[in-house]
């Protein structure tokens, strides 16, 4: 049982692997024809850049009150 697992574990990366290969969707061909790809980038650039400003702003609070914890 453990080398068919095993076996299966190391087969689905190479399986993965070869369903890449196809061509690209279509729907990324005319995002990018039409000149739309650059506003599904920003908007992603966005969603992360904000994100992160929440997660550093959440890391000062949770430090702030650690702080005032030990005093």
């Amino acid at each position: 049982m453990r080398i068919v697992t095993l076996f299966i574990a190391l087969l689905l990366p190479v399986l993965r692997a070869a369903a890449q290969t196809a061509d690209q969707p279509e729907m990324a061909d005319a995002l990018r024809q039409s000149g739309k790809i650059y506003v599904v980038v920003a908007v992603i650039a966005v969603v992360l850049a904000g994100l992160l400003f929440f997660l550093i702003s959440l890391d000062r609070k949770i430090s702030r009150l650690e702080k005032e914890v030990r005093d």
